[in-house]
């Protein structure tokens, strides 16, 4: 599929399920006092005069006697109680809204916090509740409230706004009206006191409500407007695919999480907004988070050691979670990547992203790199040709000062502190034994080596300070005149610098290939955890067993308790992974939501786990708990990255296991289905047959039986008692199928002699079968056998049977019986048929098999050879067709223990395993 129809396939389902869902209406305005409320209550109530079902969720005004007055005549959900702090408070009760289902629900003020231990943390995540139960919202917020806009805000006003709304929220809109205000007139309402209270008024004039920030916030507000009033124009020329509408390109946005980082996250959604563009915000990782973190072995253990990080790379990390949360709730996607260079590792990502704009804030670089063309702006442009490159002048950057490559932003820990001295000390101990006791020179190499080690196991800012002491120590202790820092020669001075130099280089180079190491470490830690997830998944072949597949290995990989539920069925529960009614409150949640909730949210947080929901391309299949130590107040991007992916793999395994039951369910149907025409066919032919016979022949008796002879009625009778003896033997084995399909088959053993029971069948089938010969060969001295008799015997002649059916005029039955190798009873029972093709020598056990040959034939139901298996594994043995002596016709093969009395078998040893 061409990318033209992709993008038009996705509109167009988006527009469809946009319309299957509630729409929004948001009434925006420059400032608080413009009007909102009252413009969104006017159109309440003329949406109401037009029949329209139109209740109030919340409304707050603020004492405004003009707003009450609206709310007059419109029907509202009454507010819940909530208590607080020792205080009640009150919120809007989403539940009764869900309940009544309206319309179109009035919910005031979008940008809300809720009361701590609501459902949701902000009013917002309540209107997105409500929109996708299907109900239409009107709702107001004021420009300052936007995510992307608050850096902006705080540049205008000086005041930063706590309480925000993604940008994302405006995906669903329908409509968007702006209420406007003049801002001298605004200022007029605050002075009147028609928006504040006097004292809150006059503190306001001089801050936030000044002439300039009210004509900025206007525009601001007015751009947001122009942005959003043609959305869905654009969507639904985009639906119909016509060729004037622009494919935006994906921008890209990279952060170094060292100040600043959420800023530039604003300013590069802004501008994929303006585009209309997807957008991802990425950092890049050269090893150094994990060089500091001491040799992180995997990703569920990293959150652990950031309680041991210094505090700069600590602070570096706390941001560039921020960031990509903050990146997440305006829509975008995030992604850490591993490499060294930098810049080239930004180009990879814009190209794997189909992106042709890279977004970077002011770099801040060292000198000597500016010198030489090295920083990352330069090699950006010097290889990036064909990318359109922005450069976002971050605010408040202060210079950066000089320092040796490498040191990174963090001192040293207790531990490094300790484990520098240590070395030190150590070198100092062998550069004096060497001297001592091997008659060194130079003992300089021993200092390196200290170096060296050091480097190679913890950060360069460590390695560089092991570099000086060593050069200190060395200076002092071994350079003459010894312990004193004076220097006496020209050569002992370019001996100690150059040591220092060579000590550094070392050093570097050591550290280097170290954060490669460990980053390539990271890179592959996710990796290793998705293909041990894949290869457990790949072996699960119902539900049931990828759900115990994928909580043991998320328990493996994420270092907490999981717990799983799909489709109704839960996962094998654990000491400790009880979840109690508020836990399985937020899993209910996320099943119907689809989104996540509990812990790590702004959803149900009263829970201690984090619920992740499983979906599909068009449902949610079940829920997935993750839960955490107490201490982890806070998930890496890492480690969030890793669950999610681990249960989209999850979700497709579900799907896969699902797809395997729907067609072996099919198969089962089909097979069914053949069954029971073979049966319909079986009853309507083979059993239908002697019914006629015996019918036709009784009949004759009734009219004409005065006027036969004798022998004509002896001949009559004769032909209804062969028919129906056969009719008996055809529902009695369709009585025998059914208590060996149910497992109904009680074995009462005996003692029997194989001899007779040969005998008796043969002697039944000359009975049916006047004209069948039949030739027994078996030696005298076989022991009895201890089996059920009448069942036995009953398995031989349906062999016999079937053998007399394809067997020649003239020609005998062979049935022969011996002693296995194995101490085993075999007996054969042969023909000289037509013979049976090698791949059809196994389905002949099969119920209603139809070709013909063995027991269905011309005359029979195709039940003969399956009860015999049946009745043969029930005593623990095997039967099987193979080729007739000499290549003619087809032998029937019976092995049988012979019983408790002698050795045990092998066969009944492999049934009791």
């Amino acid at each position: 599929m061409s990318a033209e129809k992709t993008e038009q396939a996705d509109a167009l389902l988006g527009e469809i399920r946009r319309h299957a869902a509630g729409r929004l209406t948001v009434f925006l305005g420059a400032a608080p006092g413009v009007g909102k409320t009252f413009a969104m209550l006017t159109r309440a109530r003329e949406l109401q005069r037009q029949g329209k079902d139109v209740v109030i969720g919340i409304i707050e005004t603020h004492g405004r006697t003009e707003t009450q007055a609206l709310l007059e005549g419109l029907p509202a959900v009454a507010q819940k109680t909530v208590g607080y702090q020792g205080r009640t408070l009150y919120e809007m009760d989403l539940d009764g809204l869900l309940t009544r289902k309206p319309a179109i629900a009035l919910v005031d003020e979008l940008a809300h916090r809720n009361v701590p231990g609501s459902r949701h943390e902000r009013r917002w995540q309540d209107v997105d509740e409500l929109l996708d139960a299907g109900v239409d919202v009107y709702t107001t917020v004021n420009i300052q409230h936007l995510e992307s806009l608050n850096d902006v805000i705080y540049q205008i006003t000086g005041v930063r706004v706590s309480e925000t709304i993604p940008d994302s929220v405006f995906t669903r809109l329908r409509d968007i009206r702006l209420v406007d205000l003049p801002a001298r007139e605004l200022i007029e309402r605050l002075k009147e006191g028609k928006v504040y209270l006097a004292e809150q008024a006059k503190q306001a004039l001089q801050a936030f409500f000044s002439p300039s920030n009210l004509t900025a916030l206007r525009e601001l507000a007015m751009q947001t407007v122009a942005e959003h009033v043609d959305l869905d124009l654009r969507e639904s020329l985009a639906a119909r695919g016509l060729p004037d509408v622009p494919i935006q390109r994906h921008v890209l946005i990279a952060i170094d999480g060292l100040g600043q980082s959420e800023f530039l996250v604003r300013a590069g959604a802004r501008m994929a907004e303006r585009r209309g563009a997807p957008w991802s915000v990425v950092t890049v990782d050269t090893g150094g988070s994990a060089e500091a973190a001491a040799s992180v072995d995997d990703l569920g253990q990293s959150i652990s050691h950031h309680g041991s990080l210094a505090h700069g790379e600590q602070q570096r990390l706390m941001e560039l979670d921020k960031a990509f949360a903050l990146a997440r709730s305006l829509g975008g996607s995030t992604e850490i990547l591993h490499g060294t260079d930098v810049a080239q590792v930004l180009l990879d990502a814009a190209t794997a992203h189909g992106a042709r704009a890279i977004v970077i804030g002011r770099t801040r670089e060292r000198l000597l790199a500016r010198v030489f063309n090295r920083t990352i702006t330069q090699r950006l442009l010097r290889r990036g040709g064909g990318y359109e490159l922005t450069i976002v002048g971050t605010p408040a950057v202060r210079p950066r000062r000089w320092r040796l490559p490498g040191l990174g932003s963090g001192g040293l820990g207790g531990r490094e502190l300790l484990l520098v001295l240590a070395v030190n000390a150590s070198a100092i101990g062998a550069a004096m034994l060497g001297e001592s006791l091997l008659g060194l020179q130079d003992v300089s190499m021993v200092f390196l080596v200290a170096v060296l080690l050091i480097a190679a196991r913890t950060r360069m800012v460590t390695a560089v300070i092991t570099a000086v002491l060593c050069f200190l120590a060395y200076n002092f202790f071994f350079i003459d005149p010894r312990y004193t820092f004076y220097i006496s020669a020209y050569r002992g001075v370019a001996t100690v610098f150059l040591f220092l130099l060579a000590a550094l280089i070392a050093g570097r180079l050591a550290s280097t290939l170290r954060r490669q190491v460990v980053a390539l470490r990271a890179a592959n830690a996710h990796a290793n955890a998705m293909q041990n997830l894949g290869r457990q998944l790949s072996t699960a072949a119902d539900l049931g067993q990828v759900i115990a597949a994928g909580t043991s290995v998320m328990k493996l990989a994420l270092h907490g308790d999981a717990w799983m539920r799909i489709n109704g069925q839960s996962g094998p529960a654990s000491l400790g992974t009880a979840l109690d009614e508020k836990d399985l409150t937020a899993a209910d949640w996320t099943q119907q939501h689809g989104q996540p909730s509990g812990r790590y949210t702004d959803t149900l947080t009263h829970s201690g786990w984090w619920f992740l929901p499983v979906r599909s391309e068009q449902d949610t299949l079940g829920v997935v708990g993750l839960r955490f130590s107490e201490s982890m107040t806070r998930l890496s991007f890492e480690q969030r990255r890793l669950a999610e992916s681990m249960v989209y793999d999850i979700g497709q395994a579900v799907l896969r296991a699902s797809l395997v039951s729907e067609l072996e369910a099919a198969k089962v149907a089909g097979e069914t289905e053949r069954l029971r025409s073979a049966l319909l066919s079986s009853v309507s032919h083979d059993l239908r047959s002697p019914l006629s016979s015996m019918i036709g022949a009784a009949e004759s008796l009734s009219r004409y039986g005065k006027d036969m002879g004798e022998d004509d009625r002896e001949s009559l009778l004769e032909t209804v008692r062969v028919e129906g003896e056969r009719l008996d033997r055809y529902i009695q084995n369709l009585l025998d199928m059914t208590r060996l399909g149910q497992q109904g088959l009680t074995l009462a053993r005996d003692w029997i002699g194989i001899d007779e029971l040969v005998g008796s069948a043969s002697t039944r089938l000359q009975r049916y079968e006047p004209g069948v010969r039949v030739k027994v060969d078996i030696p005298p001295d076989l022991p009895p056998i201890h089996v059920h008799p009448a069942l036995i015997e009953q398995a031989i002649f349906n062999v016999m049977e079937n053998a007399a059916k394809f067997s020649p005029d003239g020609e005998a039955i062979v049935v022969t019986a011996r002693r296995t190798a194995e101490g085993k009873l075999c007996l054969e029972v042969a023909d000289k048929g037509p013979g049976i093709p090698e791949e059809e020598r196994r389905r002949i056990f099969d119920m209603f098999y139809s070709v013909e040959r063995g027991d269905r034939g011309k005359q029979g139901t195709g039940l003969g050879l399956t009860i015999v298996r049946g009745i043969v594994g029930a005593h623990m043995g095997k039967v099987e067709a193979v080729q007739g002596p000499g290549g003619e016709g087809t032998t029937i093969r019976l092995i049988l223990p012979w019983g408790v009395h002698l050795e045990r078998s092998d066969s009944d040893n492999e049934a009791e395993q």
